[in-house]
């Protein structure tokens, strides 16, 4: 079998790039083989909401992250993010954005929350009744 654009063979399935899509790296190759987001224990749901730390906002000093770590920050930086939104942004798996948010966690570069739950929440009918003594005032 041959290369379709140079003419050299090639064994099916050796091929580590697509000439329409550029070079392929590996996601284990991204997050070093790691599969979870460190020792923290934290976990990082899809609807989790990540903000730049307020420290890190005006630091420049990336040169210890990776590219992926430094995109990340970038999407962070305008407004907070959800990680499945991250994951979009960035155009990675949401495996390989868990770890790399472990990473920044770690290095206090992002703050993670977690949007209230609808069982906290308070109920409709208390809310109503609040709104209906409102207007009696």
């Amino acid at each position: 079998m041959t290369d379709d654009t140079t003419g050299t063979p090639h064994e099916p399935g050796s091929q580590w790039y697509d000439s329409e899509a550029g070079p392929l790296v590996r996601p284990y190759a991204m997050t070093g083989g790691r599969t979870q987001p460190g020792p923290s224990g934290v976990h990082f749901d899809l609807i989790a909401l990540v903000t730049l730390a307020t420290t890190a906002r005006g630091s420049d000093d990336d040169t210890a992250l990776g590219p992926e770590h430094r995109a990340l920050i970038e999407l962070c930086r305008p407004e907070t993010q959800s990680v499945a939104e991250l994951a979009a942004g960035a155009d990675l798996p949401v495996g390989v954005v868990r770890v790399l948010l472990g990473d920044l966690l770690e290095l206090g570069r992002v703050t993670v929350s977690r949007p209230v739950p609808p069982a906290q929440l308070p109920d409709e009918r208390i809310l109503r009744e609040v709104i209906e003594g409102l207007r009696a005032l």
